[in-house]
């Protein structure tokens, strides 16, 4: 039998409940994977609430690591015994066992931990396409703003910023996560609700701006983002975890200095079987050199899926947080 946690109606973390159901077989391209570790992302509470279109009864859930049990008719790529991760993919993760389409998983190396490859697949995906992919004219010495530094996404990000020599101006929600954004390798941390962080990052690039402000708040912050931001700069607004973000008058960034706004997605940057590959080798070289450190700081197990949704509503969690199954 397969464990598997979801919610028969939208809600609050309550919602959540482990049902049991057949463990099924794969077929043609498919991938019996037993998950020892998943990945929890803001993304799966917004779902949880109803804030994503999905069939009920849903499992949220987009990344975890496992080994192979069993594959499918076709696939010669994989087989019993193989560790496994994936990220990015249509939700379903909360479950013990799992069947997916075999181009969707990535061989695991030995030296990246389940825990660490359910930590950073996500959140490393979409660092790597932020940092990498979606404004390809940063160079050494350029200044970048990443809001929620301290976060999964952001400390990924931060370190993957710095290990292609950028300055990253990071920013956080409170006091006590200042040493944690520092510690990912911000070169400046501001405090949102504290700090006027237009006023600060143009101080601290001696008025010029940013090259992209990366804001996944939205609603609190778009507004100082696109102040951040130098001549031609990129606002890439990529989550809205205060709100939807104001609209955006586009003559505004005309009168701002001809700006960019993007609202990027993950999906539209791994889509690519070649990209997503060359995006993951670089993510695990990254790992494996250290240069990128995954802090899975928060570990519960799968049936206690709804209290690691409640800790992280209070913002109580840092860094990476995993289910164990």
């Amino acid at each position: 039998m397969t464990k598997i946690v979801r919610f028969h109606e939208t809600g609050g973390p309550e919602v959540l409940r482990v049902d049991e159901v057949p463990t099924a077989a794969p077929g043609a391209g498919e991938v019996l994977v037993r998950q020892k570790a998943i990945g929890v992302n803001f993304a799966d509470l917004t779902m949880r609430k109803g804030g994503f279109p999905a069939s009920l009864p849903a499992c949220p859930g987009s990344e975890a690591a496992g080994v192979v049990e069993a594959v499918g008719k076709g696939v010669t790529n994989f087989a019993p015994g193989d560790r496994v991760t994936y990220g990015g993919s249509v939700p379903g993760a909360y479950a013990s066992d799992r069947i997916l389409p075999a181009d969707l998983l990535v061989k695991l190396p030995d030296g990246i931990s389940d825990e660490t490859a359910a930590g950073m697949m996500s959140a490393g995906l979409t660092a790597g396409y932020l940092i990498r992919r979606i404004w390809p004219f940063l160079k050494p010495g350029d200044p970048i703003l990443f809001h929620a530094a301290a976060g999964g996404v952001g400390q990924i990000a931060v370190q993957w910023a710095k290990a292609i020599g950028l300055t990253v101006i990071g920013t956080v929600g409170s006091q006590a996560k200042v040493e944690t954004a520092r510690a990912a390798g911000c070169d400046h941390v501001l405090i949102n609700g504290e700090d006027d962080i237009a006023a600060r990052v143009k101080e601290l690039t001696g008025g010029a701006g940013v090259a992209v402000a990366y804001d996944s708040i939205g609603k609190d912050t778009c507004n100082g983002s696109l102040a951040s931001l130098r001549r031609r700069g990129l606002l890439v607004l990529f989550g809205a975890a205060s709100g939807p973000p104001p609209a955006i008058n586009p003559m505004e960034l005309a009168i701002k200095g001809s700006l960019y706004v993007s609202r990027p997605a993950l999906h539209d940057y791994i889509a690519d079987a070649e990209e997503r590959e060359t995006l993951v080798a670089e993510l695990f070289d990254l790992v494996q050199q250290d240069k990128i450190r995954i802090a899975v700081n928060h570990r519960y197990a799968l049936e206690d899926a709804a209290t690691a949704h409640r800790d992280i509503e209070a913002r109580a969690t840092t860094g990476s947080v995993v289910l164990l199954s």
